[in-house]
């Protein structure tokens, strides 16, 4: 990411005043944030991947067999030939992992965390269509792609915000529109966590949506004990050995919470095993039947391959990420872990953002046991895979 593409794509403010004044705060409209943008798939294009059975797709019809009905693809034709002229919506999730082009988008968002970012939905809508007014509980870019929509942004919101009784969809039942723009192609809004917003197509028009990965406190919580619990051998458990005389036995005194949080504490603040679960957790694909185990490759053959010319893609499927531990450094790769000497930092990196890996960028690393290892056993997992297949 260059510091032109943020100050572009964020209509000349730069990504620092970007973070400060608005990220996770108040919402920004920027016009013309990718100028000329055209589509790199069409209705038609985005109506066939919801024929497709590893592709999550929706519709929403406002007006269906009851009010906003939603319908869970794979669709058919035959399911396009009976909708109505207006008033429908179809999403496409995670289009960036089966189109390139669509992934490409994502190179303009490089002044945020990547392992932050989730996956980019494309709506599809036809005038008058919509989901109906709602907050999301994480960040969101809406760029216009193709026609116009009609973008109104209201009150923010909370668990405790009143849902229409809808068992799919959470419709808000009020809705307190604050402010109004209509989008048009090339024109971005971004909208922080919990803020209603209602978008309504004027026409035929198409908008990508970049959402983020943004994990409640309850699935911190319950996921980070399920990993730590893997750790602790089942004689660690409460006691009490400085135990004083009682004069009630069926209270619950302070000490023995204060013995419960000493316990809890001391496997808590583990920095090195919350970050190993904290990496994996958010490195875990969204679809990971996607990124499957390739057939085991020798050193020679992985070397003979590259050598000859073959190139190696990340799977698009795949999420990595890497970070520094007083041993070493973690690499972070769908869902899994592994610990790496330090001199490999470069190569995380390369590995992490390059967008071909080849002899001319690997040559230092081919030399290297723990390097080539290292790629190796990627491609093996599934997160690299070569450029033919």
């Amino acid at each position: 990411m260059t510091s032109d593409k943020s100050l572009e794509l964020l209509g000349g403010i730069s990504a620092r005043v970007f973070l400060r004044d608005y990220w996770q705060k108040k919402p920004l409209l920027i016009r013309q944030a990718l100028p000329g943008f055209q589509s790199p798939i069409s209705a038609d294009e985005l109506a066939g991947l919801s024929l497709e059975e590893d592709v999550e797709s929706r519709l929403v019809l406002e007006h269906g067999e009851r009010p906003w009905e939603l319908r869970r693809g794979p669709f058919t034709e035959q399911t396009y030939q009976e909708l109505p002229e207006r008033d429908w919506t179809l999403l496409v999730q995670a289009v960036d992992q089966v189109v390139p082009e669509v992934a490409e988008l994502v190179e303009h968002f490089r002044f945020l965390p990547n392992w932050r970012i989730d996956d980019i939905m494309i709506s599809f809508a036809t005038p008058g269509g919509g989901v109906g007014p709602h907050f999301d509980n994480y960040d969101v870019f809406l760029l216009q792609a193709q026609g116009k929509r009609r973008w109104r942004i209201g009150q923010m919101c909370d668990s405790e915000s009143p849902l229409l009784d809808h068992a799919d969809l959470r419709i808000l039942a009020d809705f307190e529109g604050t402010e109004e723009w209509v989008l048009e192609p090339g024109d971005m809004l971004y909208l922080p966590p919990r803020l209603a917003h209602y978008g309504t197509a004027e026409d035929d028009c198409m908008t990508y949506s970049l959402g983020f990965r943004a994990p409640s406190a309850a699935e911190v919580l319950t996921h980070f004990t399920d990993f730590l619990a893997q750790f602790l051998p089942d004689e660690e458990r409460y006691s009490d050995a400085d135990l004083e005389p009682t004069d009630d036995p069926f209270q619950i005194q302070q000490d023995a919470l204060d013995r419960l949080k000493k316990l809890l504490a001391e496997h808590m603040s583990d920095e090195r095993l919350l970050l190993t679960w904290f990496g994996q957790f958010m490195t875990e694909p969204r679809y990971p039947e996607r990124v499957t185990e390739a057939a085991d490759i020798d050193e020679d053959e992985f070397l003979s391959a590259i050598s000859e010319g073959a190139v190696l893609l990340r799977n698009p499927a795949a999420r990595l990420a890497w970070s520094e531990v007083d041993i070493g450094l973690l690499l972070f790769a769908s869902g899994q872990s592994r610990l790496l000497p330090g001199h490999l930092r470069e190569l995380l990196k390369l590995v992490c953002s390059a967008g071909a890996l080849h002899a001319d960028n690997l040559r230092q690393w081919l030399d290297d046991e723990d390097g080539r290892n290292l790629v190796r056993q990627l491609v093996i997992q599934g997160s690299l895979e070569f450029a033919d297949e």
